[in-house]
């Protein structure tokens, strides 16, 4: 799907303000409203909008604890490759998962209210997958930056084959 310039201020503009009424954003992007919100279903039946969410603040919610986890597996279990993947997207405490390519084969995030909660998921959760052979875990100490958004480029058309 080709996006030309209105798309694009659409994406950002969404981006940056989500509960934007579909009246403000025609205003912003500079077309009628039913035009805009005829682009906007677009974009989502398209795929390009994935979903709308809010995003909490997990301290604020009572999760003090933000790790990133880099998992190896053992060479003899890349058979089981799909189940432990199965194993990561069921914990809760997993927000967000990647297979990586490089030192480690996993990078996970995730969430906890403590360290002792931390301790939890990794003694009865995570060393209980098998296939893993190494688990590092690093704590965050600040979040100097947390980007959700993509900026789209105004004057480049972006096609997609």
């Amino acid at each position: 799907m080709g996006l030309d310039r209105i798309d694009k201020k659409i994406l950002n503009t969404l981006q940056e303000n989500g509960k934007i009424t579909n009246s403000k954003l025609s205003q912003i992007v500079g077309i009628s409203a039913p035009a805009t919100l005829e682009r906007v279903k677009r974009l989502e039946q398209s795929g390009v909008i994935s979903h709308f969410t809010a995003v909490v603040d997990p301290e604020r919610i009572g999760f003090s604890i933000m790790a990133i986890v880099s998992i190896s597996l053992s060479l003899s279990k890349l058979s089981s490759l799909d189940k432990i993947k199965e194993r990561f997207a069921k914990l809760e405490e997993v927000i967000e998962c990647y297979q990586i390519a490089g030192a480690n084969d996993f990078i996970l995030k995730v969430f906890a209210k403590d360290i002792k909660a931390y301790g939890e998921f990794m003694n009865r959760k995570l060393t209980q997958i098998e296939g893993i052979q190494s688990i590092q875990s690093s704590f965050i100490i600040d979040n100097i930056k947390n980007k959700k958004m993509l900026k789209l480029d105004l004057e480049t058309e972006y096609e997609r084959a």
